[in-house]
This record gives C-alpha cells, structure tokens and sequence, in this order.
C-alpha cells in the first residue's frame, strides 16, 4: 500500500501544473516507509525571512498571525522564532543559498505584499539523514 502511495504522489507530481501540497511530517513518513527511519540533524545552511520585528507592543502577534495565516498554504516548514529583541518567521530548510533563493523567488510571486520583508538568511537548518 505504501509504494502505491509513492508511485501516485510521484506521478501526480510530474504532471505539467500539478502542484502536491501537503505538511512536511507526511513527506518524512513517507520518506521513513520507503527508506527506513532516518535521524533528524541539525546543521548550517539557509531559510528565508518573511518577517522581522523589535516593537514589542506588536510584533509577537504579528508574527503569530502570518504563521496562522500562512501554515496551510506553504510546502515549507515554518518557523516563529524570539531572538531578543526580534521576532521573526522564517520558512523552509534549505542546505544551499540557490535552494533558499528558488524558494524565495515562488515565495514573493505568490505574496508580493511581504516582498519588502523576504530575504535569504543564514541559519540552522533540519534535515533528514
């Protein structure tokens, strides 16, 4: 049952305009069926930054209600983080700049409103070995 899962996600994939939205924990089960469980590691790499904020008054919330907003309708991971006096949210985990910089490019397409706000960092990013 679970390499007919895989074999239709990767057709449907392929096709021209088909666009598979799912959670990020679905592709790590289905990556675990098919390879076997993998450790999730830390290491450096790239994210992009849609939101950035010091005023304490309102940026927590702010932040909070683009993650609320945005959670459903991405294909990245996404992340709030507190970094005194910041916070911000930060998308994805990319283990290179031209990864972040492709993402980044769909990203702004389909939100030009946060353009202004969206830019490639370094970070420490999750991923699967």
């Amino acid at each position: 049952m679970k390499l007919i899962l895989v074999i239709l996600l990767t057709i449907f994939d392929s096709l021209p305009g088909m666009q598979i939205v799912q959670d990020s924990a679905i592709a790590v089960l289905l990556d675990e069926a098919v390879n076997g469980k993998r450790e999730l590691v830390e290491m450096d790499g790239y994210r992009v930054q849609i939101y950035s904020s010091n005023q304490q008054q309102i940026a927590k919330s702010e932040a909070l209600d683009l993650e609320t907003k945005l959670k459903e309708k991405i294909n990245q991971t996404l992340y709030v983080q507190y970094l005194p006096p910041f916070w911000k949210v930060r998308l994805g985990d990319f283990r290179t700049y031209d990864e972040a910089k492709e993402y980044k490019k769909l990203f702004v397409q389909q939100y030009p409103e946060l353009m202004g706000d969206t830019y490639i960092v370094r970070d420490k990013i999750q991923v699967l070995q």
